[in-house]
Formats: structure tokens, sequence, C-alpha cells
């Protein structure tokens, strides 16, 4: 749907899923019930596919039904997602981030051959198109070698921004290859991005639980944090946000309204358009990190907040690592009316990324299969992360919960009896796994009973082994 749809239209699939809703409380459609198929809802109310798909996908990211590949749509059991947190009864204090330490013990976790990567956040390497990207960069050195050894401008190739840029018409963005800088991956998108709004001593907004990255450039920086509560069906908690907002004294709001690390939810349209409408009141900034923003289920891609975005306000950062090459550490932004600043940053910072990289995807993205393995990573990722989620459900200790993303790979686990993620780590670690701790992704070291896994590798006697160990740690063997 866009803006300049009339409203009948651009809220119909509102009207959908609420009447679904009702019927879900009402006890007309029960827990296992199958939903109408999409094309039998699209004739019923006389709207397009993709409006009932949308409706379908808030009432997924509402944990109200859920999709099951090749057989439609169920209504769920009513349960918690187990991390969304209460709005808190006073407003949130800024500080500095307080977990650095743990942070960075889990980032050097990451390159570990000897750890099986349960607490990373980067997909199998089966699922991604190696060879089709070598053979995209030898076409590029071959097509252009003078380019593929020359400098360029640190906003990158022309032809990678013009690509991007097309790419962000599925997130109903409008942009021009003028309007984007390319990145060494995601972080630093954001980075430059944080620096172009704010100064050391600086307060930043920032959603709880958050990407710990986010979090470790804040400390890097020296910038304090104020924790935003995120709901499992519906993202940050706004009212908090515009209560923190109207206090004053936040230079920017890093927010994650895509596919969000480490919960797995989609904040819903009418949400986003809420939020821009909050930024605009108060004149904050925000920083939008869409990395896993291509990886929603479903066939429709979530709008991005900053196509709600009438004030120039938003920055849109993203990257490629978990869709298309972790290793080519190409990501980007557009940030509207703070380009000057980031394109100066980068400059100072870094540079001009490598060229090969920037032309071998630019040559990918034009090539037309990149459709085609986005739907099928959906498909992979949102079976795999079903089985992994109800493997841990039906075999670990009672009182364990489990995220229902609505996107990615990545689950949000409860322990149970109050267990301490740190020291599941640590055990972990002894037996060859890696988990990352529900601390890491709070400025305040919160969620000391939760931990992120990995559900992007595919299923295998080896990964089911490896979640066999961690339930026997879970349940206090081993340590």
């Amino acid at each position: 749907m866009r803006e300049t749809d009339p409203p009948e239209l651009r809220f119909a699939y509102e009207e959908i899923a609420r009447t679904i809703g009702s019927l879900i409380d009402a006890g007309t459609l029960r827990p296992g019930d199958r939903l109408p198929s999409v094309r039998r809802m699209s004739a019923r109310h006389g709207v397009s596919i993709a409006t009932v798909l949308h409706a379908y996908r808030l009432l997924e990211a509402q944990d109200r039904i859920a999709a099951r590949p090749q057989s439609g749509f169920y209504v769920v059991a009513a349960r918690g997602n187990g991390p969304a947190p209460s709005s808190p009864a006073a407003l949130p204090d800024p500080g500095p981030v307080a977990n650095a330490g743990l942070i960075l013990r889990v980032l050097e976790m990451v390159p570990d051959p000897g750890l099986v990567p349960l607490g990373t956040a980067l997909p199998d390497p089966a699922l991604l198109p190696v060879g089709a990207l070598a053979r995209a960069l030898g076409r590029a050195a071959r097509r252009s070698p003078a380019r593929s050894a020359a400098s360029v401008s640190p906003s990158g190739t022309e032809e990678l921004r013009h690509a991007i840029a097309r790419r962000a018409m599925a997130a109903a963005c409008t942009a021009s290859a003028d309007d984007v800088v390319v990145t060494a991956g995601c972080t630093e998108a954001i980075a430059l991005s944080l620096r172009a709004l704010a100064r050391p001593g600086d307060t930043v907004a920032v959603e709880s639980p958050t990407y710990y990255g986010t979090l470790q450039l804040l400390e890097s920086l020296q910038l304090r944090a104020v924790e935003v509560p995120v709901h499992a069906g519906s993202g940050m908690d706004l009212q908090v946000l515009d209560g923190v907002l109207a206090r004053g004294g936040v230079a920017a709001v890093v927010v994650t309204p895509g596919v969000h690390n480490p919960l797995g939810c989609v904040m819903p349209d009418p949400r986003k358009r809420e939020l821009a409408a909050i930024l605009a009141a108060h004149g904050v900034p925000a920083i939008e990190d869409d990395t896993y923003g291509e990886l929603a289920f479903g066939t429709v891609r979530p709008r991005a907040l900053k196509s709600f975005d009438r004030a120039g306000l938003v920055l849109l950062c993203g990257s490629f690592s978990k869709t298309l090459a972790p290793a080519y550490r190409t990501g980007w932004v557009m940030p509207g009316r703070y380009r000057d600043q980031v394109l100066r940053l980068k400059f100072a910072m870094s540079g001009a990324g490598p060229v090969p990289p920037q032309l071998a995807l630019a040559d990918y993205l034009g090539s037309g299969g990149y459709e085609q393995h986005l739907r099928r990573l959906r498909r992979v990722f949102q079976a795999n992360a079903g089985r992994v989620r109800l493997e841990i459900e039906s075999r670990f200790p009672p009182g364990t919960t489990v995220s229902r993303p609505a996107g990615g790979y990545l689950l949000w686990v409860g322990l149970p009896g109050g267990a301490g993620a740190v020291d599941l780590q640590r055990a972990a670690a002894r037996y060859g796994l890696s988990v990352a701790p529900g601390p890491a992704f709070s400025a305040s070291g919160g969620y000391e009973s939760h931990v992120r896994i990995n559900a992007g590798y595919l299923w295998s006697p080896a990964f089911a082994a490896s979640l066999d160990r961690l339930r026997t740690l879970v349940s206090g063997g081993g340590r």
C-alpha cells in the first residue's frame, strides 16, 4: 500500500486482521484451525492477494496465527513470546553501556571455527549463492579491469548505489543512486549515522532488547543509552518513546521496525506511521536498522520506516551480509538530509570501499536472480525457525519460552527457573557451542535468563546433537 492510495484500500488489511482477531477472541477460530486461503479471502473481501497477505502478516506479528510451509495459516495457542517486556511505571533513565566486556566476549566467539555457531547471526553458507557471486566477480574483473584496480568516491560505485536504490522500491522508498552511501557492512552505516547525529556524552534511545553491536558502538563513541521496551507483536513501545523524547536531551533513536534482532518481530505499518509522527513532533532523527528486512516471511516485503518519513529524519541502513555474502562486508546508508555529514565521516574513517565486491554485487543484483534467491531463503528460514522452535519447546525443560519470529532466523529463548545466561554461555563454550547471552542485548545488562539461538543453519544430525547438548546444559547437566 502507498500513501497515495485511498484510505479505504490502504487500511483494508487492518480491517481484515481485526475481523479475524475478533473471531479468535470469540473462540469461533480456535488454536489449530486453518484460516481461509489467501485467494479465498481475496475473493471474499474484494481485495488483492497482497492485501490479504499483509493482514495475515500483521496477525503473525501479533502472535495470533502462524504459517506452515505448503499448508497455509493456522491459529496458534495464546502464549507469551517470552521476552516481551511490560511498559515501565516510570520513564527509563539514560546511562552508559554497562556490559561492554561481555559484548566483546560474544563478538570474539563469532569467528571461532571450533564452536558450533548457535549464538552467531550468520546464515548457513550452503544457502548463499557463493558460485553465482564468484562468477559475477569474475565478470566484473574481465569487463572493467581498470576499474577493479582503481579507487572510487567514498560513496561507492555508481553501479551498486543504483542497484540499492532500485531495491529500496520494494520497501516503498523512493531513492536515487545519489541518496546512497556504500559502507563496510551495516555496522559502519550505523556508526557513521551515530557520529553524524550525536557527540560524546549525548543520549541515544535504543530498543530493549537490541542488537549488541549497536550497544558496542554507543560505548565506543562514549554515548549514553536510554532503553525503550520492545513488544513481540508491535515492536518498540511508542508510548514510552514519546515520553522519553518529550523529556528532551535525546540526540537520536536507533530502531529496527523491520525484522528485529533478536526478537524477529515486524512492526505493523500503522505503528511505523505513528513512530514517524512522533519523531517529527519532537524533531529527533532515527537510525533505521533494516539488516533483516528482506528476510520477512511471506511474499510482501515490509515497508521501511523511512517510507513514512515526511520530515527527512530517518537514516535507513542495510546490508547484504545476511542475504548474500557476509565476507564481502558490504552495507549502505540512505542518510537523507545528513548525507554530507555522513560522506565526510566516511572519507575520514575508511575512505572508499573495495571496488571488485561492489561491482560483483551490482552485477548479481542486475542478473534477476536475487528475488528468486530471497524467496528460497525466506522459505528455508521459516521452516528452520519453526523446526528449531518446536524442538526447543518439546525437549527443553518446562518453563522454557521461545519467540515466534515473523522473519529471519533468530530465536529468543527464555530459560526456565531463572537460569543464568552468562553461566550457560561459559558452560556451552567448554562443550564446543556458542550461544549469545541475553545481557549482551541490553545496555543495562538485563535479560539474565535469555539467550539468542541461531536457526539459520540447515537441520542436520550435528545440529540436532548440538541442541541436545544445550538442552542438557540448560537442565543443569555438565556445568
